[in-house]
Formats: structure tokens, C-alpha cells, sequence
């Protein structure tokens, strides 16, 4: 198995995490959503998977190509 490493393609606030570590993910399910400039954005995964590890918490401040998560994909 691999592992996908998420990175936010923003700079902005982590808003809301929807999944817990551990958790099975499927592709192009949201993770999460990032907030700049009043705006919503959401972080998808790209392949299904289960959540690896969740680098941020909500309210964190992200820049644009920070990791988010590690994801072990199938």
C-alpha cells in the first residue's frame, strides 16, 4: 500500500475536519474544509483509502502546499 500525502492548495484556516484518523475514505470524498477570504473550500482525497494521520487541527492557519493528512490508499 501507499501512502498519499494531502496538501492544501490555499492559504487560509482549517474551518472543519470531517473524518477521524482511521477512518475509511472514499475517493474524492471531502476531508476537510478551508476557509480564505470567506470563502469555502474543500479538500478531497483523490483515491480511496483509510486516514492515515491528520497533520492540522481545525482553526489551524494552513499556506498554500502544507501537508494536511497522510492517507494509506488501496
Amino acid at each position: 500500500m501507499a501512502i498519499e500525502t494531502l496538501k492544501s492548495e490555499i492559504t487560509g484556516t482549517v474551518w472543519k475536519i470531517l473524518y477521524e484518523e482511521g477512518a475509511v475514505i472514499e475517493a474524492e470524498a471531502e476531508l476537510m474544509i478551508l476557509e480564505s477570504m470567506k470563502m469555502e473550500i474543500p479538500v478531497e482525497v483523490e483515491h480511496q483509502g483509510r486516514i492515515q494521520k491528520i497533520l492540522v487541527a481545525e482553526g489551524d492557519p494552513v499556506e498554500e502546499d502544507q501537508d494536511l493528512a497522510l492517507i494509506e490508499v488501496d
